[in-house]
């Protein structure tokens, strides 16, 4: 049981650094999406095509198998990551790709009016932007990330390729190991857990803001 103990702690390792790090880096992606400036658009357009366009399995094995090949080609001597931090760097950049879409499209859903009344009342386009337009996006945006996080915790069974023992690794060995197949009700159970708090979670905070507008 202490493996599936240490299978579970992973997984929420991973999902927690992925979304929080997710969070950050998709909004700045997400405000290149929507910037007037050609290259900051053409830069972020192209993250999110790159990255929301192949596997993530891919993208795992590209950090974690293929950069120490490049590194090794490149600098003659091969850049080998842990398999944790390849990990997180790994669902980091893929779940940023997904989330600036997410605040791309909740930025654009707020009326345009809200963007020149800033304007009118002397606000600079960054200040209209995080005091005005993002704060009014939140409650459009609290779904969809709900729906990425409950993905996020599922595909962290994809670091079994990378010889990393999450919790659905770490119940099939066991269960390999002694002919029991109940250990997977041990792993579904505990993956039911985790998406049932996220989606009661996010489900209260959906309320919360919906009383204000």
């Amino acid at each position: 049981m202490m493996s599936i103990l240490n299978g579970t702690l992973l997984t929420v390792k991973i999902t927690i650094f992925a979304m929080i790090a997710g969070v950050l880096l998709g909004m700045i992606i997400a405000l290149g999406r929507i910037s007037k400036n050609k290259i900051l658009n053409a830069i972020s357009w192209f993250y999110v095509w790159v990255f929301r366009g192949t596997p993530l399995l891919l993208q795992l094995f590209v950090v974690y198998y293929a950069l120490p090949l490049l590194t090794l080609d490149l600098f003659g001597s091969p850049i080998k990551l842990p398999g944790l931090t390849a990990a997180y760097l790994a669902f980091t950049i893929n779940t940023a790709a997904y989330l600036a879409e997410v605040f791309r499209a909740g930025i654009q859903s707020i009326d345009k009016g809200q963007l020149e009344a800033g304007k009118a009342l002397g606000m600079s386009y960054n200040q209209t932007m995080f005091k005005i337009i993002i704060p009014q996006s939140i409650r459009r945006l609290i779904p969809p990330m709900g729906n990425e996080l409950i993905m996020l915790i599922k595909d962290t069974s994809l670091v079994a390729s990378i010889a990393m023992f999450d919790l659905l690794r770490s119940v099939n060995q066991m269960a390999n190991a002694t002919g029991k197949t109940h250990y997977f009700l041990y792993a579904a159970g505990i993956y039911l857990f985790f998406t049932t708090i996220i989606q009661y979670a996010f489900g209260k905070i959906e309320k919360k803001y919906a009383a204000y507008e």
